[in-house]
């Protein structure tokens, strides 16, 4: 009898560390485990403004002297020739440029990680120079 017994304790105690197991994993990590995921610190968000810039200076300067760079941004109802870009903060665009027609001057302000450019790379006539885009940035204040 005593047999029986051992055999039916080990079977309990196999069923009850198979349902801690089981409930262990539906209920996540362990509280510890959890404050200390919160204790660290999370990494700096990316600012996304210095990136498309960069993408813009950098396909800008790989230009040939015939060729210049059209950036393009459409509004949802308008596209904007971009002549240049202000950039207040790195979070903040202020595009300037003509509309479709190139006959008035339009201006857009979006957040820079909204902004949705439309590059081309096109050939200049001969005798004219070609059209460089501006970015400008704020002076750093001593």
């Amino acid at each position: 009898m005593a047999l029986g017994n051992i055999g039916k304790v080990l079977a309990d105690q196999a069923i009850e560390a198979t349902k801690r197991n089981v409930l262990g994993s539906l209920a996540g990590p362990e509280p510890t485990k959890a404050a200390d995921a919160a204790a660290k610190p999370s990494a700096a968000p990316v600012e996304i403004g210095p990136i498309i810039l960069g993408q813009l200076q950098g396909m800008q300067k790989a230009l040939r002297e015939d060729q210049e760079l059209r950036v393009e941004f459409f509004t949802g109802t308008e596209t904007i020739h971009v002549l240049e870009i202000f950039v207040p903060t790195p979070q903040v665009f202020v595009l300037s440029g003509t509309d479709s027609s190139r006959e008035h001057a339009a201006r857009v302000i979006t957040p820079a990680a909204s902004a949705t450019f439309t590059t081309r790379i096109a050939k200049v006539d001969p005798g004219k120079s070609p059209m460089r885009l501006t970015i400008l940035t704020p002076r750093p204040k001593d």
